[in-house]
């Protein structure tokens, strides 16, 4: 199955004229990711859907429910995580790493590592 087969049968994705629709450039990044992933092989669109799927139900059950994206966003790091893409501490590692380059790089100028 391709991944546009795939992602088409994940209904609850946001749409317009069929396609998805993002309201942050992340969020299509985050989007992105997924499907390469998925091209990698790292896990199977079975899995991500099974995998997501508990994690939207978990957030809606938790009364302050993150956005669809945001929920998007935390499977991918916990699939990461299951297929040794990076641990937890990995990522914070790496987060503060980008927060200290952001925050020396002038405005408009790539970030750089």
């Amino acid at each position: 199955m391709s991944a546009r087969e795939a992602l088409a049968q994940i209904a609850s994705i946001p749409r317009d004229c069929g396609e998805p629709v993002f309201a942050e450039p992340w969020e299509a990044r985050a989007f992105a990711l997924a499907v390469h992933l998925n091209e990698r092989g790292v896990f199977t669109w079975s899995e991500w859907a099974e995998t997501f799927g508990a994690n939207l139900k978990a957030n809606t059950l938790a009364g302050e429910p993150a956005s669809y994206y945001e929920v998007w966003w935390q499977t991918l790091e916990e699939m990461g995580e299951r297929h040794g893409l990076a641990t937890a501490l990995e990522r914070s590692h790496r987060s503060d790493e980008w927060q200290a380059a952001a925050a020396r790089t002038p405005h408009g100028k790539p970030i750089e590592l």
